[in-house]
């Protein structure tokens, strides 16, 4: 259950917006499903019509009109490359806040939707026990444009007695009470949340624009290039020249009064015309390094390279090449990947896998980072192999959703920490005319090996929808690796694609790896007996 909070100055407009056709003539039977006990005696859940909207919105705004209390909240306002600041104060006496199901769990009653309203405003503050109460109405008006069940919840931020309700933070918390509700009432608990690991959702305006297109948003394109170039890169400046060497566009954010500070970065795909050649006349989309995802941020990635006076010189003189879109200082060089840099770079992933499995369980941060290193391995190799998003893209796109988490929650970095961007190097740098199979016979093994290490934890970690998407992944690499016929352009005579076990159909629990394989299957209640005892899976099944 998704909960979108907003504030706004005039709750008769808000109440007309949700009784009336919708952007795309989708509100129907608009009534009321919950709310202030004097409204609902009065009102009950017949279809509301205009008038009674309006009615209703001048009964809740009441207490604001009779003390004559001001609500105000920061004017927000978004830069050229994607940051937000604050402009001065706005009217924010309404609050709003959709609650919505994903399209796929169906619809539920009434009754429920007004159990699930009256906990959520209750643990919101608005009717706090021991506080005068705020008034506020559930509506629902039938399922959105593409098909949510979901409620609107308006209510005034003004009590009855004249006083404010607390809603700092109101956003984060709401997010914490919306999961606590998914337990509660048996709704499809969402990815991430109960981790604090989440993902940048994507705009009315990009997902209709990607499927007028055919393809997907271009932001999670972008994202998933600009990964693929971190996980590439050997420092700063080399992660500004591939950027640009793949032909996007990128440019500094300095600080205040300075051309040597960088302190973040935004990036655009290059619009192209129909035959392919970069359009100047149209304007590319910015989007700022954090809205790609948080773990993308110019502060973060940072901490993975080396830091000294003389890699911060050149990273800024990159940094000045490209806001000006004159040619890199040198560009990266391909290569065609020969035997001794494969098995460096199966090494390198051996040596990931291991580092991966040492993680402690609650290190939240440190398995996000595993998961945003690892799906920079896939998202490079997708960059040189796939012509359109594919499975190794998805991969990428599947891992990536595990690696945005909140700053704060970034721990000091560990003793022998590993980087597993020895891997991405070669396979960025890795001649276009290389065959996959190549690749594929050397590298997929210890890749899936990372993947199931990671679904491993997160299943632990009480995270079974990551578990079993990332069990998804595995399947659709399995299946991708099984495709690959034994006389593909690079294999040598009598060579086949690798032999993988075959993924098991994964359940509700499923999601820990089977001794010696790649692959999840179901958790076992003796999981967390052997997890509290310090023991492993493999040992708990050694014969006494």
């Amino acid at each position: 259950m998704m909960p979108n909070v907003t504030r706004g100055a005039k709750m008769t407009g808000l109440m007309k917006y949700l009784v009336g056709q919708g952007k795309a003539n989708e509100h129907t039977d608009p009534h009321l499903v919950a709310g202030d006990p004097a409204i609902m005696a009065w009102h009950d859940d017949a279809t509301l019509s205009m008038d009674a909207a309006r009615d209703v919105a001048r009964q809740v705004d009441q207490p604001r009109r009779v003390f004559g209390t001001k609500v105000m909240v920061p004017k927000r306002a978004m830069g050229d490359d994607g940051s937000w600041s604050t402009d001065g104060l706005r009217d924010g006496n309404v609050w709003h806040c959709s609650l919505a199901l994903k399209a796929d769990e169906g619809q539920i009653t009434d009754d429920k939707w007004s159990d699930i309203a009256n906990d959520f405003m209750r643990e919101m503050g608005f009717t706090e026990a021991g506080l005068s109460p705020a008034r506020w109405v559930a509506v629902r008006h039938g399922l959105s444009a593409n098909g949510n069940d979901h409620i609107h919840i308006a209510a005034t931020c003004v009590r009855e007695d004249g006083t404010k309700v607390a809603l700092w933070d109101d956003w984060k918390k709401s997010q914490r009470v919306a999961h606590a509700l998914e337990v509660k009432y048996g709704l499809a608990v969402t990815e991430g949340r109960a981790s604090g690991i989440a993902t940048r959702g994507y705009s009315r305006a990009e997902r209709h624009k990607a499927a007028g297109k055919g393809g997907e948003p271009a932001r999670l394109t972008l994202a998933r290039n600009v990964r693929a170039c971190v996980s590439a890169a050997v420092d700063e400046a080399d992660f500004v020249r591939r950027v640009r060497s793949e032909g996007m566009l990128i440019r500094p954010r300095f600080a205040a009064g300075t051309e040597d500070v960088v302190t973040g970065y935004s990036a655009a795909l290059a619009p192209r015309t129909a035959q392919g050649k970069r359009d100047f006349a149209a304007r590319p989309v910015w989007f700022g390094g954090g809205q790609l995802s948080k773990d993308l941020s110019l502060p973060r990635v940072r901490s993975e390279w080396p830091d000294s006076p003389a890699h911060s010189l050149a990273a800024v003189a990159e940094w000045r090449r490209a806001k000006r879109e004159r040619p890199a200082m040198r560009n990266p060089v391909s290569r065609t990947v020969s035997p001794a840099l494969l098995a460096q770079a199966e090494h390198d992933l051996g040596r990931w896998t291991s580092y991966l499995k040492s993680i402690p369980i609650e290190d939240r941060a440190g398995w996000a980072r595993g998961a945003g290193q690892t799906a920079g391995v896939f998202a490079a190799w997708s960059a040189r192999t796939e012509t359109v998003p594919g499975p190794l893209a998805h991969a990428a796109d599947a891992l990536a959703r595990g690696a945005g988490i909140n700053t704060y929650r970034i721990m000091p970095k560990r003793v022998g920490r590993v980087k597993v961007g020895g891997a991405a190097l070669l396979l960025m740098t890795a001649s276009r005319q290389t065959s996959p199979v190549v690749a594929y016979k050397t590298l997929m093994r210890q890749l899936l090996a990372a993947v199931s290490a990671i679904a491993d934890a997160s299943a632990t970690a009480d995270d079974a929808q990551r578990a079993m998407s990332l069990a998804q992944v595995c399947r659709e690499q399995v299946a991708t690796a099984e495709s690959i016929p034994e006389n593909s352009p690079g294999n040598a005579p009598g060579d086949r694609a690798p032999d993988f076990p075959v993924a098991p159909d994964v359940g509700p629990s499923d999601g820990v790896r089977l001794a010696g394989s790649a692959l999840p299957h179901a958790l076992e209640p003796a999981r967390r007996a052997c997890v509290a005892q310090g023991t492993s899976m493999e040992e708990s099944r050694l014969p006494s």
